[in-house]
């Protein structure tokens, strides 16, 4: 069974850990299993501001349920010019919205305003968020709190069926490596975890009641042979590749799309990818060159999927099939 979760870190800003790089799609991917809907990557509107700084940190949505105003740097509210609900419009909306304004005025952030709102209250409800700003010099109370929107969540992944079985017989995936369809094109909020609780059980007795045909089989997989390879006498040309497929990512794949974009992306993408599969052929395999082959991977299908993608929908966008 597949559970290896997202690929966030396919995004040069992301909420996701360090480890999130798509490893089980990649490898099943490699193996031809079928991967679908990767296309639809969920942004977060507001994760807070801190460059090079990973995972992100969240500011959670429920702070603009609370009241809490988006502004850009003259302090000027933008969500209502895009949607009559203002800041509480949904996740997807309010991401390319903020992604609208900082194309608009080139800067690296907006902001996030609480210093209307009931003080008291705002650190009952956040005391972490509220510990979290202090923390970086950021005083909720009186300061204007940095935000971008981040890499959140993959709603594609794996295809599995009702028992979270693959294309590939006998493997099974859940979780966020998985594209069950129950999420569509644009995750609520949690579901994933609703969903990895009801597959998870689904696969259990599943494979309870197919344990006959699950039982090991001697296959005789010869041990890895690394002749031919030496160590890699530094890390820098894999750090280097990684930092040069986010940025990729993150300036033509991100929120919103458009196919100049996308073929751009893809030529960037395929020269990353030639480099790296230098690399892999003459050095010994590590952690960190394992990721980056599972990025370039990730990274890849997600291109291709929106390259294919012809409407606009839920966490897709595309400036070329805007009607």
């Amino acid at each position: 069974m597949v559970a290896t979760g997202g690929a966030g870190q396919v995004y040069a800003s992301t909420t996701n850990p360090v480890i999130a790089t798509g490893d089980g799609i990649a490898m099943a991917y490699r193996a031809k299993a079928k991967i679908k809907d990767i296309e639809f990557v969920q942004f977060h509107p507001t994760a807070l501001y801190q460059p090079g700084v990973s995972p992100a940190f969240l500011i959670s949505e429920a702070v603009r349920g609370f009241g809490a105003y988006l502004v850009n740097k003259k302090g000027e509210r933008f969500m209502f010019k895009i949607d009559e609900r203002g800041e509480l419009a949904s996740r997807d909306i309010v991401a390319r919205a903020i992604d609208n304004e900082l194309n608009i005025s080139g800067e690296d952030c907006v902001y996030l305003d609480c210093r209307h709102l009931d003080f008291e209250k705002f650190l009952e409800h956040f005391p972490n968020i509220y510990e979290k700003c202090l923390s970086i010099g950021i005083d909720a109370k009186k300061d204007l709190i940095p935000v971008v929107p981040a890499c959140h969540y993959f709603c594609g992944g794996i295809e599995v069926d009702k028992q979270g079985k693959s294309s590939i017989k006998n493997m099974y995936a859940c979780g966020e490596a998985s594209c069950t369809g129950l999420h569509g094109a644009n995750r609520l909020a949690s579901n994933s975890l609703l969903e990895a609780l009801v597959y998870g059980h689904n696969i259990a007795n599943d494979i309870i009641k197919n344990k006959k045909d699950l039982e090991n089989k001697d296959l005789n997989v010869p041990k890895w042979d690394a002749e031919g390879t030496t160590a890699p006498k530094e890390l820098i040309l894999i750090k280097h590749n990684r930092k040069a497929l986010q940025t990729v990512m993150s300036d033509f794949v991100s929120i919103v799309r458009s196919n100049q974009r996308l073929s751009k992306a893809l030529k960037k993408l395929d020269e990353i990818y030639v480099d790296t599969e230098e690399i892999y052929k003459t050095t010994v395999l590590s952690p960190q060159l394992c990721e980056l082959r599972n990025l370039n991977a990730v990274a890849y299908l997600v291109v291709k999927q929106s390259q294919k993608r012809k409407e606009n929908k839920g966490a897709f966008y595309s400036l070329d099939l805007v009607k």
